[in-house]
Protein backbone atom coordinates (compact mmCIF):
# COMPACT_ATOMS: atom_id res chain seq x y z
CA UNK A 1 0.00 0.00 0.00
CA UNK A 2 2.75 2.31 0.76
CA UNK A 3 4.14 1.84 -2.68
CA UNK A 4 0.80 2.73 -4.30
CA UNK A 5 0.64 5.99 -2.40
CA UNK A 6 4.16 6.91 -3.52
CA UNK A 7 3.23 6.10 -7.08
CA UNK A 8 0.27 8.43 -6.83
CA UNK A 9 2.49 11.18 -5.41
CA UNK A 10 5.06 10.55 -8.10
CA UNK A 11 2.34 10.55 -10.74
CA UNK A 12 0.96 13.83 -9.46
CA UNK A 13 4.42 15.38 -9.34
CA UNK A 14 5.22 14.33 -12.88
CA UNK A 15 1.81 15.46 -14.10
CA UNK A 16 2.33 18.87 -12.48
CA UNK A 17 5.81 19.12 -13.93
CA UNK A 18 4.51 18.16 -17.39
CA UNK A 19 1.71 20.71 -17.08
CA UNK A 20 4.20 23.46 -16.14
CA UNK A 21 6.42 22.51 -19.06
CA UNK A 22 3.40 22.56 -21.40
CA UNK A 23 2.35 25.99 -20.12
CA UNK A 24 5.90 27.30 -20.60
CA UNK A 25 6.05 25.88 -24.12
CA UNK A 26 2.64 27.34 -24.96
CA UNK A 27 3.71 30.72 -23.56
CA UNK A 28 6.90 30.72 -25.64
CA UNK A 29 4.97 29.72 -28.75
CA UNK A 30 2.36 32.41 -28.17
CA UNK A 31 5.10 34.97 -27.55
CA UNK A 32 6.87 34.19 -30.82
CA UNK A 33 3.56 34.08 -32.71
CA UNK A 34 2.52 37.48 -31.29
CA UNK A 35 5.86 39.13 -32.09
CA UNK A 36 4.72 40.88 -35.32
CA UNK A 37 1.52 42.20 -33.76
CA UNK A 38 3.46 43.22 -30.64
CA UNK A 39 5.89 45.27 -32.69
CA UNK A 40 2.93 46.81 -34.57
CA UNK A 41 1.25 47.68 -31.26
CA UNK A 42 4.50 49.08 -29.97
CA UNK A 43 4.89 51.23 -33.10
CA UNK A 44 1.30 52.42 -32.67
CA UNK A 45 1.97 53.31 -29.04
CA UNK A 46 5.10 55.22 -30.07
CA UNK A 47 3.13 57.16 -32.67
CA UNK A 48 0.45 57.94 -30.06
CA UNK A 49 3.11 59.18 -27.64
CA UNK A 50 4.64 61.36 -30.36
CA UNK A 51 1.23 62.78 -31.26
CA UNK A 52 0.53 63.45 -27.58
CA UNK A 53 3.87 65.24 -27.22
CA UNK A 54 3.16 67.30 -30.34
CA UNK A 55 -0.24 68.33 -28.92
CA UNK A 56 1.37 69.19 -25.59
CA UNK A 57 4.04 71.28 -27.33
CA UNK A 58 1.33 73.07 -29.34
CA UNK A 59 -0.65 73.77 -26.14
CA UNK A 60 2.45 75.16 -24.45
CA UNK A 61 3.24 77.31 -27.50
CA UNK A 62 -0.32 78.69 -27.54
CA UNK A 63 -0.16 79.26 -23.78
CA UNK A 64 3.13 81.12 -24.16
CA UNK A 65 1.70 83.24 -26.99
CA UNK A 66 -1.37 84.04 -24.89
CA UNK A 67 0.80 85.04 -21.93
CA UNK A 68 2.94 87.21 -24.21
CA UNK A 69 -0.21 88.83 -25.62
CA UNK A 70 -1.55 89.45 -22.11
CA UNK A 71 1.75 90.99 -21.00
CA UNK A 72 1.82 93.18 -24.12
CA UNK A 73 -1.76 94.33 -23.54
CA UNK A 74 -0.98 95.06 -19.90
CA UNK A 75 2.07 97.08 -20.93
CA UNK A 76 -0.01 99.01 -23.49
CA UNK A 77 -2.72 99.70 -20.89
CA UNK A 78 -0.09 100.83 -18.40
CA UNK A 79 1.48 103.13 -21.01
CA UNK A 80 -1.96 104.56 -21.84
CA UNK A 81 -2.69 105.12 -18.15
CA UNK A 82 0.68 106.82 -17.65
CA UNK A 83 0.09 108.98 -20.74
CA UNK A 84 -3.36 109.95 -19.48
CA UNK A 85 -1.94 110.77 -16.06
CA UNK A 86 0.82 112.83 -17.68
CA UNK A 87 -1.74 114.69 -19.80
CA UNK A 88 -3.89 115.29 -16.73
CA UNK A 89 -0.94 116.61 -14.76
CA UNK A 90 0.05 118.82 -17.69
CA UNK A 91 -3.52 120.15 -17.98
CA UNK A 92 -3.63 120.80 -14.25
CA UNK A 93 -0.28 122.62 -14.39
CA UNK A 94 -1.33 124.74 -17.36
CA UNK A 95 -4.65 125.59 -15.65
CA UNK A 96 -2.75 126.53 -12.50
CA UNK A 97 -0.34 128.68 -14.52
CA UNK A 98 -3.24 130.36 -16.32
CA UNK A 99 -4.95 131.07 -13.01
CA UNK A 100 -1.73 132.49 -11.57
CA UNK A 101 -1.19 134.69 -14.63
CA UNK A 102 -4.82 135.94 -14.38
CA UNK A 103 -4.27 136.75 -10.71
CA UNK A 104 -1.05 138.58 -11.55
CA UNK A 105 -2.79 140.49 -14.39
CA UNK A 106 -5.70 141.37 -12.12
CA UNK A 107 -3.30 142.57 -9.47
CA UNK A 108 -1.43 144.65 -12.05
CA UNK A 109 -4.74 146.09 -13.31
CA UNK A 110 -5.75 146.97 -9.73
CA UNK A 111 -2.37 148.63 -9.15
CA UNK A 112 -2.65 150.54 -12.42
CA UNK A 113 -6.17 151.70 -11.49
CA UNK A 114 -4.98 152.72 -8.02
CA UNK A 115 -2.01 154.57 -9.51
CA UNK A 116 -4.34 156.30 -12.02
CA UNK A 117 -6.67 157.42 -9.23
CA UNK A 118 -3.72 158.59 -7.18
CA UNK A 119 -2.33 160.54 -10.14
CA UNK A 120 -5.78 162.04 -10.83
CA UNK A 121 -6.15 163.08 -7.20
CA UNK A 122 -2.68 164.63 -7.21
CA UNK A 123 -3.43 166.46 -10.46
CA UNK A 124 -6.65 167.86 -8.96
CA UNK A 125 -4.81 169.00 -5.86
CA UNK A 126 -2.08 170.71 -7.83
Amino acid sequence: MRHARNNELTDRRSAASDAKAALLTAYRAAKTAAEPSRSARQAERISLVEAREARRAERERLKHEEQTRIVTLAAQKQAAIEAAEGAEIEARNSAENARISRVVEDEAARKAERDRRYAARKSRQA
